[in-house]
């Protein structure tokens, strides 16, 4: 078989099962090794309760005996079935299921089982919440092992995905390497089909970051060669030259606000390359709630007092409402010159269409969007400028898609995730970097604690307080959907429990990256309207939404995400004039304090955290830290693979010089490669 073939070539997978894998966007074999797992799961030895508590553990596996028939009761439409058991030393426990009324037929009295999860002690009693359940003998078969933990979809487990990996790794024939030989050579890195066993089914935790160092270069590696094998802007002559104006200056002294020096900088820098003749290509860079907007506004206003076009591309809908509405009450309250228009995929066609005329005529001189903005039919009179907000979330080729639509014209792009400088410059190599560090002086610090499970009540009361307040709150999970990395909370389960805590006028929703964006920006513009009081999701708040209402964020599992990505996180609460509170939620009790999030407990400072994330990563945390923030790369995190980020641009920079144009016949298909990335963007809008 070769990698290009469909999955139903597999034994076992016949239409239904294709059906459920096309759901996770498998349909080759090449799609099914590349859906690398999530996580590598190893179930520990049983141990009795009073074990688990003499230890400090808050999770484990107990083996238990039913003693009690089951009871279930339902709960705001939730149904609760609880029972009691009782361990090899006696000791009692409830036991708790979520939506589960099945079970209530199959745990029997005098059965045992083995209930791996979470448990509590409160007023003497051991209680257990939803966790998993096995026979014993089926449990002493997976302990001590390292078992993959995929993405996952109803009706297509774990297990399944794994036994159809098996199967294809013995019966793919492995494609040509596109990577040079001597770099595959220099960094010792094994055989594509050799890596691909030992990322699915690694003998150890080592034997499968040895194999996933390629993964990362290759990561690397074509990221930096699509960047640094564009002709640059700089020394371009700009299509339109301009001329300083008044209007910039006169909107400045009408802000009811003094620009912070950060933004007086970054503005009189961007200003300076505006006015050069040049192309600018510049990175403003700034930290959450230092006042970016505003540059980038004051920016598109001198391009439009020039008699041109600016453009604004977002990459979700709900941020490119909010930048027009941001642009359309500035307009009106300072009488500036915008003439602006909002593009999006919902609208009808009928509205594009006449929105299109309107653009090409010049009728509009500022155009905000997201990516429907770089649609072939959408042409421009007198496009100059172009910023791009949060431009990770784009494909490399959807921003030059923009951009070439002026021709040589001025770029910013916009990015609210600090890095630190030594990766910046080599992730930044086509960009000048202006860097904002300062925030406003009326934003009140958030106030910060580190907690673990014995402060959840606690956590949930103080909610309830803001809530009575008038204010919101948002709760963070790691995961989506039940069924995946079960030790981790995921937002649909986690709503119904908390359904099951606060009373009914309390509104909870949930949000995640699977609902479709349809839903998304509906549940979004209720919560920005103050119509949702809870919402719980996973970090796909971390772009797209301002609510300075929002005054609680409690993140749980909060140890499995990395530093920089937490500070994002907390930067949605923050943003009004109510004192804010961010609750980082730890998985286990702990002796020890965690020093990653004690950092995050005692700082605002997003550069300062980005270069602690970077000292405090290392390829050890693989399993322990979940990636969000800055970059999307595939397989690579910047901050625990930098070695490899920094080796990937010095082999990118060798074979550029001796081959720019990558016409040498050994680099035929790398040259296809890399065409196929910048189509396809593995940096792309999630």
């Amino acid at each position: 078989m070769k990698f290009e073939n469909s999955i139903r070539e597999l034994k076992g997978i016949g239409e239904k099962n294709a059906a459920l894998f096309h759901k996770l966007h498998i349909d080759t074999l090449e799609d099914l090794l590349f859906h690398f797992p999530r996580d590598y799961e190893t179930y520990p030895s049983c141990e009795t309760l009073r074990e688990l508590i003499q230890n400090g553990k808050t999770r484990g596996s107990v083996r238990a005996c039913i003693v009690a028939a089951p009871s279930g009761s339902y709960v705001r439409g939730l149904h609760i079935l609880k029972v009691k058991a009782v361990d090899e030393d006696g000791s009692a426990m409830q036991v708790t299921f979520f939506n589960m009324p099945y079970l209530k037929k199959t745990l029997k009295s005098g059965s045992w089982y083995v209930f791996y999860g979470t448990y509590a002690v409160k007023n003497q009693t051991v209680s257990m919440s939803h966790p998993r359940m096995f026979q014993p003998d089926e449990y002493e078969k997976l302990t001590d092992k390292l078992l993959p933990v995929y993405l996952c979809t109803k009706g297509l487990t774990s297990q399944a995905i794994s036994k159809y990996c098996r199967q294809a790794l013995t019966q793919v024939s492995a494609p040509p390497e596109y990577l040079p030989a001597d770099f595959i050579k220099t960094h010792g890195f094994g055989t594509l089909i050799d890596c691909l066993g030992r990322i699915h089914f690694p003998e150890s935790m080592e034997d499968m970051r040895k194999a996933r160092e390629r993964f990362a270069y290759e990561d690397f590696f074509m990221f930096l060669l699509s960047m640094k094998s564009k002709t640059k802007a700089e020394d371009c002559p700009c299509v339109y030259p301009m001329m300083d104006t008044a209007e910039p200056t006169r909107l400045i002294e009408q802000l009811p606000y003094r620009l912070t020096i950060s933004q007086q900088s970054a503005y009189e820098q961007i200003r300076a390359d505006m006015l050069s003749g040049f192309c600018m290509n510049r990175l403003l860079q700034g930290d959450v709630g230092s006042g970016k907007t505003i540059v980038a506004i004051l920016a598109l206003l001198l391009c439009v007092s020039n008699g041109l076009q600016g453009a604004m591309m977002a990459p979700t809908e709900v941020l490119a409402y909010q930048h027009m509405e941001t642009i359309v009450s500035m307009t009106k309250q300072y009488q500036l010159p915008f003439r602006p228009v909002l593009l999006t995929g919902s609208q009808s066609a009928k509205e594009k269409r006449e929105i299109y005329a309107r653009i090409a005529d010049g009728t509009y001189n500022m155009i905000i969007g997201t990516h429907a903005l770089i649609q072939d039919k959408v042409k421009f009179d007198k496009l100059a400028l172009v910023v791009t907000d949060e431009q990770h979330r784009f494909g490399v080729r959807q921003r030059e898609n923009l951009v070439s639509k002026g021709g040589n014209i001025h770029t910013i792009v916009m990015s609210a995730t600090p890095i630190p400088r030594s990766l910046g410059m080599i992730l930044y190599g086509d960009l000048a970097i202006t860097e904002m560090k300062e925030v406003p002086s009326n934003r009140l610090p958030i106030k910060n604690c580190v907690v673990d499970q014995k402060y959840r009540q606690t956590a949930y009361a103080f909610m309830r307080k803001e809530i009575e307040k008038g204010h919101q709150v948002y709760i963070i999970c790691p995961m989506a959907q039940p069924g995946v990395m079960e030790d981790l909370e995921n937002v649909v389960d986690y709503s119904q429990k908390l359904a099951a805590y606060f009373p009914e006028k309390i509104s909870i929703a949930y949000l995640h990256g699977k609902m479709k964006p349809a839903d998304k920006t509906r549940i979004m513009e209720q919560f920005a309207a103050g119509e949702i009081d809870i919402l719980v999701s996973t970090t796909v708040i971390e772009v797209g939404i301002n609510v300075p209402n929002a005054t609680v964020m409690m993140i749980e599992n909060a140890e499995r995400f990395g530093l920089a990505t937490l500070h994002q996180i907390r930067g949605r609460v923050g943003r009004g004039d109510a004192q804010s509170y961010c609750i980082f939620m730890e998985t286990e009790t702990k002796t020890q304090k965690n020093e990653r999030l004690e950092i995050l407990g005692h700082s605002n400072d997003g550069f300062e955290i980005a270069n602690e994330d970077l000292r405090l990563r290392g390829p050890g945390d693989f399993m322990g830290i979940m990636q969000s923030g800055a970059f999307h790369f595939r397989f690579a995190d910047i901050y625990q693979d930098a070695a490899m980020l920094t080796g990937a641009c010095a082999d990118v920079q060798s074979l550029l010089q001796n081959d720019p144009l990558l016409s040498e016949e050994s680099h035929i298909l790398l040259k296809e490669k890399l065409e196929a990335y910048l189509d396809s963007g593995y940096l792309h809008i999630l």
